[in-house]
């Protein structure tokens, strides 16, 4: 047997031969990202023939997303992990958007020197729709979450695949907004094309019409040069106008200009340009009621809130906590190279019963904090932050409600079949509290 498989791998025509007829899409590239191999599925897959795209470079050909933010070469300086594996979208030759799952792994020469990478892909988007469909459905793109509310919004921007309207997301700081957008713009037409985002409420007021327009030299001091603005710099792509109800009253009317004539005029500048962008806008607050209090102008607010996507609080979707705690510690232990760590259940109910009023933001610090502070494998709750720990002593403390008794709580637990979430909510404390309960002595009772 080790004798046809060495026979095997020395005929090239045999080992081209043997993946070519693998079901999966096979390519390879130097470190100079030039295409060495292309296989079969992988043309089915991508629509690309091969003689399209060896000896090309897989960034040119391809582009964003499949040769985007999850590929080591968009650095200047590539970091090669060994091996990776991870879902992305990729546009097809013929322009339709496919999710696919990748495994990347690193090839390596007699010596151990690098020479190449060998990326291996299957097509999943039947598969993946199918499961959006029947709501199960853990991650998109680089969104985590299996909450209902989450479910929806996965749903919903799929459906916005087909189209370029504009779209406004509302939600607190810290649930995701630019995660969110980013799903959108990878999922529609424009994602071989440029993300700009745009934080409208960190730009200084006296040079956000030079960031977002451009200017020509001159135009003010310190303009020594033409700029590209960023709606320039995106063309083809898709600006994402965080926090858009920071901008001024004058930066309204440029953005509402821009968007009825789509059209662009770098400051100090005479003569107009064409730019095709689409646009995200987001904010932490409701448009709506700034148009109310006439601090947001409402003919911009009805060209902005075309599609409107709420992402819910973090306390509203309390069930995607675990998914996300799983998620931030296997991102830190890649991060930095250690080995795996877990969280107590006492240290996961605590986290299930505090509001996050940070929302995801918070909650990866917590993790992080955690991280630091466990000493051995297991992060417990007096490794999380202090405004965790203080919670548990408030919600103890200021319980209200029946009194937990030994009847009232077997009761619950008979109600929802064992369930200690159902019962705590049908007791009215948080599942801390109930757990803390049933570890105590039998007969005690606790407000």
């Amino acid at each position: 047997m080790r004798h046809t498989i060495d026979k095997l791998i020395s005929n090239p025509d045999s080992l081209e031969l043997v993946l070519d007829n693998l079901k999966e899409g096979v390519i390879a590239h130097d470190l100079n990202r030039r295409i060495f191999f292309f296989n079969r599925e992988a043309e089915r897959i991508t629509g690309y023939d091969r003689s399209m795209v060896l000896g090309r470079d897989c960034h040119e050909t391809f582009g964003a997303p499949l040769c985007g933010g999850e590929c080591a070469f968009t650095a200047e300086k590539p970091q090669f992990d060994p091996h990776r594996e991870y879902r992305t979208r990729i546009i097809t030759k013929n322009g339709t958007a496919r999710m696919v799952e990748m495994s990347v792994t690193l090839m390596h020469e007699e010596t151990g020197a690098p020479f190449g990478v060998l990326a291996s892909f299957r097509d999943i988007t039947d598969l993946f729709q199918l499961s959006l469909g029947s709501n199960h459905v853990t991650r998109f793109g680089d969104i985590i979450g299996h909450d209902i509310n989450m479910i929806n919004i996965f749903k919903q921007i799929e459906d916005l695949s087909d189209y370029d309207f504009p779209v406004h997301i509302y939600g607190e700081t810290g649930t995701g907004k630019e995660l969110i957008a980013n799903a959108v713009h990878n999922k529609s037409h424009r994602a071989g094309g440029p993300f700009v985002p745009i934080n409208c409420g960190a730009l200084p007021e006296g040079l956000i019409e030079s960031e977002l327009f451009g200017h020509v030299k001159g135009a003010f001091t310190g303009a020594i040069r033409d700029k590209k603005g960023r709606f320039e710099l995106a063309d083809n792509g898709t600006v994402f106008l965080d926090e858009v109800a920071e901008l001024s009253k004058y930066m309204q009317v440029k953005l509402l200009r821009f968007l009825q004539e789509g059209t662009i005029e770098k400051v100090g500048g005479e003569s107009t340009k064409t730019v095709d962008v689409r646009i995200i806008s987001a904010t932490n607050r409701d448009l709506g009621e700034e148009v109310r209090k006439n601090d947001f102008r409402e003919d911009l607010y009805y060209r902005l809130n075309v599609i409107p996507i709420r992402i819910p609080p973090l306390k509203d979707r309390k069930t995607d906590i675990p998914l996300l705690v799983d998620h931030f510690l296997e991102e830190a232990r890649l991060r930095h190279n250690q080995p795996s760590l877990r969280i107590s259940r006492d240290a996961l109910s605590l986290m299930l019963d505090y509001p996050w009023p940070g929302n995801i933001r918070q909650l990866q610090n917590a993790i992080q904090y955690g991280i630091v502070k466990c000493s051995g494998d297991l992060i417990l709750p007096e490794n999380l932050p202090l405004e965790l720990r203080q919670f548990e002593g408030l919600e103890c403390r200021s319980a209200s409600g029946p009194k937990l008794n030994v009847q009232n709580v077997a009761s619950a637990l008979e109600t929802s079949g064992g369930n200690k979430s159902k019962a705590a909510r049908l007791l009215g404390v948080g599942r801390a509290t109930l757990y803390r309960f049933l570890e105590k002595p039998a007969g005690s009772v606790m407000n």
